[in-house]
C-alpha cells in the first residue's frame, strides 16, 4: 500500500506544472505512513516517551491530579490526549490515577485519533476503560472541565516553509527534476500571500533563511486555547521543538530510529518538524486562554519528581532492570539525550487560581 501510496504522490508532483507545497507533501505522505505502517516502539520507525519508561506517564498523571486539586477536585473531568499512539501514555496515566480514587472516578477519556489501525491499538492497551475517539479536536465536548495533553503530536503537522530570498519571501516546494530522474526542492510564489504577515517582526532574515509556518498547529492551538478558556482546566503539550520563533529548516525523516532523506521512501518513513512553541502559545492566548512560559521536559519533569521515582523503582526492580531504569531517566531528562531538545507548553483559563506544577516558577527556556 504504501509503495503504491508513494508512487501516487510522485505522480502527482510530475504532472504537477507548479509543484506540491511542503505541507501538502508532508500531509499526504503522513497519511499514507500512518495508514499502513506500525511506526512505534524499538521495533519500529522511532521510540517516544511513554514507550521509553512508565515514569513519563506517572509524571503526567501526577501533573494532571494536581491540577484538578489546585480547582478544587471537580467531579467530571474531560481528560483527552491527541495522537495517543498505541495507548501506552494514557494507559499510564489511567493505572496511577488509582492513587486518587476520586480523580480516577471524575475521568472520562476522549481520544483524537484518525487511525483506525491506532485506534484498535488503544483500544487494547486500555482494557476495560470506554473511550470516545474523536477525528479532530473540534468535536471534543466542552461540558466539563478539560485537562487535555500531546507528546509529540504537533510535531507531525504539516509546516509551510518560507525561504527568503531577493527582499520577499517564496515558497519551497517539491517538484520532478527529468534531468536527475529524482524529486527536489524548488522554490515558487507564496500561494497564500497571507502567510508573510504571519512571520514575527522580530525575524530579519538574509538570502536563504526559511521559516516554518505551520497553520495546522496555529488552528489547533487556537481551538485548544478557546476550549480550556471556556470550560477551565489546562492544556499540555510536550513536542521537540524551540521555545521562540526562528528561522531554521527543521524537515526530517526517521526510518528504523535513523534520519533518512526527506524525498525518500514516501509513506514508508516518518516526516516530521520542530514545533514552534512560541507560535502555539501565541494562538492559544488570542483564544482567551493564559500562556505559560515554554520550558524543557528536563525542568517539567525534575519539578514532578521523576529521579525520586526512579530511585524507588530501582528498589524494586529485577537486576536487569536496576540497568536499565538509570538509562531511562537520563534518556528522558538529560540536556544531551531528550532533556533541552524537547520542550513543554501549556495554557490555563484567566483568572483561574491554578499555577501549573514546573511552569509558575520558571521563566522559561
Amino acid at each position: 500500500m504504501t509503495e503504491t501510496a508513494g508512487g501516487h504522490i510522485t505522480a502527482r508532483i510530475r504532472a504537477s506544472a507548479n509543484g506540491m507545497g511542503v505541507d501538502e507533501f508532508m500531509q499526504s505522505a503522513a497519511a499514507a505512513y500512518y495508514a499502513d505502517a506500525k511506526p512505534f516502539g524499538r521495533e519500529g520507525d522511532f521510540i517516544t516517551s511513554p514507550e521509553i519508561s512508565q515514569m513519563f506517564g506517572e509524571m503526567i498523571a501526577i501533573w494532571c491530579a494536581d491540577v484538578w486539586a489546585q480547582a478544587g477536585k471537580p467531579a467530571k473531568i474531560m481528560l483527552a490526549e491527541l495522537g495517543p499512539g498505541r495507548g501506552t501514555l494514557m494507559a499510564d496515566i489511567l493505572r496511577t490515577a488509582r492513587n486518587w480514587p476520586d480523580f480516577q472516578a471524575a475521568l472520562n477519556i476522549h481520544l483524537v485519533e484518525t487511525s483506525p489501525q491506532l485506534r484498535g491499538a488503544q483500544a487494547a492497551a486500555l482494557g476495560s476503560t470506554q473511550p470516545v475517539w474523536h477525528d479532530t479536536v473540534d468535536t471534543l465536548p466542552r461540558d466539563a472541565f478539560s485537562l487535555i495533553i500531546s507528546n509529540e503530536f504537533f510535531d507531525a503537522l504539516p509546516i509551510c516553509q518560507l525561504v527568503w530570498q531577493d527582499g520577499t519571501w517564496q515558497e519551497r516546494c517539491v517538484i520532478w527534476d527529468d534531468t536527475a530522474g529524482q524529486l527536489c526542492f524548488d522554490l515558487r510564489s507564496l500561494q497564500n500571500a497571507a502567510l508573510a504577515a504571519q512571520v514575527p517582526a522580530h525575524i530579519v532574515p538574509i538570502d536563504g533563511d526559511i521559516f516554518e509556518i505551520s497553520p495546522a498547529c496555529r488552528a489547533i492551538a487556537g481551538i485548544l486555547g478557546a476550549h480550556i478558556a471556556q470550560t477551565g482546566g489546562a492544556c499540555l503539550a510536550i513536542d521537540y521543538g524551540h521555545a521562540r520563533s526562528a528561522c531554521g529548516d527543521t524537515l526530517q525523516a526517521v526510518s528504523k530510529h535513523k534520519y533518512a532523506g526527506v524525498l525518500e521512501n514516501i509513506g514508508q518513513q516518518d516526516i516530521t518538524a520542530h514545533v514552534d512553541f512560541d507560535a502555539l502559545a501565541t494562538a492559544a492566548t488570542k483564544a482567551g486562554a493564559q500562556r505559560w512560559p515554554v520550558i524543557t521536559q528536563e525542568k517539567f519533569l525534575n519539578s514532578l519528581g521523576i529521579t525520586a521515582r526512579a530511585e524507588q523503582l530501582v528498589q524494586k526492580a529485577t537486576p536487569q532492570q536496576r540497568g536499565q531504569i538509570p538509562l531511562d531517566l537520563h534518556r528522558l531528562t538529560a540536556p544531551s539525550a531528550m532533556g533541552s531538545l524537547f520542550k513543554a507548553v501549556c495554557w490555563t483559563r484567566t483568572g483561574d487560581n491554578i499555577a501549573p506544577t514546573g511552569f509558575q516558577d520558571q521563566e522559561g527556556v
